[in-house]
Protein backbone atom coordinates (compact mmCIF):
# COMPACT_ATOMS: atom_id res chain seq x y z
CA UNK A 1 0.00 0.00 0.00
CA UNK A 2 1.27 3.46 -1.14
CA UNK A 3 1.92 5.83 1.53
CA UNK A 4 -0.03 9.36 0.82
CA UNK A 5 0.97 12.56 2.21
CA UNK A 6 1.96 16.50 2.63
CA UNK A 7 5.56 16.97 2.88
CA UNK A 8 6.67 18.62 6.00
CA UNK A 9 10.47 20.11 4.68
CA UNK A 10 13.10 20.78 7.34
CA UNK A 11 17.50 21.21 6.76
CA UNK A 12 20.21 19.33 7.59
CA UNK A 13 20.86 17.95 11.16
CA UNK A 14 17.61 17.64 12.41
CA UNK A 15 18.55 15.89 16.25
CA UNK A 16 16.66 13.76 18.54
CA UNK A 17 16.47 16.70 20.71
CA UNK A 18 14.41 19.12 18.62
CA UNK A 19 12.10 16.48 17.42
CA UNK A 20 11.10 15.62 20.70
CA UNK A 21 12.53 17.87 23.44
CA UNK A 22 13.81 16.30 26.46
CA UNK A 23 11.99 17.68 28.68
CA UNK A 24 9.03 15.63 27.67
CA UNK A 25 11.32 12.26 28.04
CA UNK A 26 9.45 10.97 31.12
CA UNK A 27 6.93 9.58 29.08
CA UNK A 28 6.75 6.77 26.69
CA UNK A 29 3.05 7.53 25.50
CA UNK A 30 2.80 8.13 21.42
CA UNK A 31 -0.12 10.79 21.55
CA UNK A 32 1.66 13.16 24.37
CA UNK A 33 4.65 13.14 22.54
CA UNK A 34 3.42 13.72 19.32
CA UNK A 35 2.00 17.14 21.27
CA UNK A 36 5.71 17.91 21.34
CA UNK A 37 6.85 17.08 18.04
CA UNK A 38 9.20 19.26 16.84
CA UNK A 39 7.90 21.96 19.50
CA UNK A 40 10.62 24.46 19.53
CA UNK A 41 11.57 23.70 15.79
CA UNK A 42 8.11 24.06 14.23
CA UNK A 43 5.89 24.91 16.62
CA UNK A 44 3.05 24.92 14.67
CA UNK A 45 3.91 21.30 13.81
CA UNK A 46 1.77 18.84 15.95
CA UNK A 47 -1.44 21.23 15.27
CA UNK A 48 -1.19 21.52 11.62
CA UNK A 49 0.35 17.68 10.69
CA UNK A 50 -2.33 15.73 9.49
CA UNK A 51 -2.20 11.40 9.34
CA UNK A 52 -0.39 10.16 6.20
CA UNK A 53 1.77 13.69 6.44
CA UNK A 54 5.70 12.85 5.50
CA UNK A 55 8.93 14.58 7.65
CA UNK A 56 11.59 15.40 4.20
CA UNK A 57 15.02 16.49 6.08
CA UNK A 58 18.17 16.46 4.29
CA UNK A 59 21.84 15.48 5.59
CA UNK A 60 22.38 13.67 9.12
CA UNK A 61 18.37 13.64 9.89
CA UNK A 62 17.94 12.16 13.86
CA UNK A 63 21.31 12.68 14.90
CA UNK A 64 21.85 13.37 18.35
CA UNK A 65 20.82 11.24 21.34
CA UNK A 66 19.56 7.71 20.60
CA UNK A 67 16.36 7.87 22.13
CA UNK A 68 13.45 6.23 20.94
CA UNK A 69 11.12 8.85 22.18
CA UNK A 70 12.12 10.60 18.59
CA UNK A 71 10.41 7.90 16.32
CA UNK A 72 7.85 7.42 19.05
CA UNK A 73 6.61 11.22 18.15
CA UNK A 74 7.15 11.35 14.79
CA UNK A 75 4.85 8.30 14.47
CA UNK A 76 2.48 9.53 17.29
CA UNK A 77 1.75 12.56 15.25
CA UNK A 78 0.10 10.87 12.03
CA UNK A 79 3.90 10.86 10.31
CA UNK A 80 3.50 7.95 7.72
CA UNK A 81 7.04 7.88 6.61
CA UNK A 82 10.68 9.90 6.79
CA UNK A 83 12.37 11.26 3.33
CA UNK A 84 16.08 12.55 3.99
CA UNK A 85 19.72 12.81 2.30
CA UNK A 86 20.74 10.38 4.87
CA UNK A 87 20.05 9.34 8.65
CA UNK A 88 21.64 8.84 11.95
CA UNK A 89 22.28 5.30 12.38
CA UNK A 90 20.38 4.73 15.64
CA UNK A 91 17.54 6.60 14.30
CA UNK A 92 17.63 5.10 11.39
CA UNK A 93 17.19 1.39 13.54
CA UNK A 94 14.94 2.93 16.27
CA UNK A 95 12.79 3.46 13.40
CA UNK A 96 12.73 0.56 11.69
CA UNK A 97 11.66 -1.21 15.20
CA UNK A 98 9.36 1.29 15.91
CA UNK A 99 7.40 0.96 12.85
CA UNK A 100 8.08 4.62 11.26
CA UNK A 101 9.71 3.73 7.33
CA UNK A 102 12.62 6.14 5.98
CA UNK A 103 13.71 6.40 2.54
CA UNK A 104 16.97 7.84 1.85
CA UNK A 105 17.43 9.70 -1.40
CA UNK A 106 19.35 12.53 -2.53
CA UNK A 107 16.05 13.75 -3.98
CA UNK A 108 14.96 15.39 -0.75
CA UNK A 109 16.32 18.38 -1.27
CA UNK A 110 13.91 19.02 -5.18
CA UNK A 111 11.19 18.40 -2.71
CA UNK A 112 9.61 21.49 -0.50
CA UNK A 113 6.96 22.32 2.47
CA UNK A 114 3.64 21.42 1.19
CA UNK A 115 4.11 19.32 -1.92
CA UNK A 116 1.90 16.60 -1.93
CA UNK A 117 4.10 12.81 -2.23
CA UNK A 118 2.93 9.29 -2.51
CA UNK A 119 5.54 6.63 -1.74
CA UNK A 120 5.53 2.99 -3.11
CA UNK A 121 7.56 1.90 0.28
CA UNK A 122 8.53 -1.69 -1.41
CA UNK A 123 9.94 -0.06 -4.27
CA UNK A 124 10.87 3.72 -3.10
CA UNK A 125 9.51 5.06 -5.54
CA UNK A 126 8.30 8.87 -4.56
CA UNK A 127 6.38 10.67 -6.51
CA UNK A 128 5.88 14.46 -6.40
CA UNK A 129 2.23 14.96 -6.87
CA UNK A 130 2.58 18.79 -6.59
CA UNK A 131 5.55 19.36 -8.73
CA UNK A 132 4.84 15.60 -11.62
CA UNK A 133 8.61 14.53 -10.86
CA UNK A 134 9.47 10.91 -9.39
CA UNK A 135 12.21 10.06 -7.20
CA UNK A 136 14.12 7.12 -6.30
CA UNK A 137 14.71 6.56 -3.34
CA UNK A 138 16.44 3.57 -1.27
CA UNK A 139 13.96 1.11 -1.19
CA UNK A 140 14.05 -0.78 2.59
CA UNK A 141 15.36 -4.17 3.21
CA UNK A 142 13.11 -7.20 2.88
CA UNK A 143 14.17 -7.55 6.75
CA UNK A 144 12.84 -3.81 7.29
CA UNK A 145 9.75 -4.28 5.14
CA UNK A 146 8.38 -7.69 7.33
CA UNK A 147 8.85 -5.34 10.56
CA UNK A 148 6.68 -2.58 9.16
CA UNK A 149 4.58 -5.32 8.07
CA UNK A 150 4.00 -6.66 11.43
CA UNK A 151 3.69 -2.59 13.14
CA UNK A 152 7.13 -2.83 14.63
CA UNK A 153 10.17 -5.10 15.85
CA UNK A 154 8.38 -6.40 19.05
CA UNK A 155 4.82 -7.03 17.13
CA UNK A 156 7.38 -9.08 14.78
CA UNK A 157 9.13 -11.26 17.03
CA UNK A 158 5.45 -12.18 18.82
CA UNK A 159 4.68 -13.04 15.40
CA UNK A 160 7.68 -15.24 15.09
CA UNK A 161 7.28 -17.17 17.73
CA UNK A 162 3.22 -17.55 17.77
CA UNK A 163 3.17 -14.79 20.55
CA UNK A 164 -0.24 -12.50 20.75
CA UNK A 165 1.37 -9.00 20.84
CA UNK A 166 0.06 -6.71 23.20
Amino acid sequence: MNLHGKAWKFGDNVDTDQIIPARYLVTSDAAELAEHCLEDTAPEFHKKVSVGDVMVGLKNFGCGSSREHAPIAIKGAGVSAVIAKSFARIFYRNSINLGLPLFETDAAERIAQNDILEINPITGEIKNLTKEETYQAQPLPPFAQEIMAAGGLMKYVAKQKGLRPR
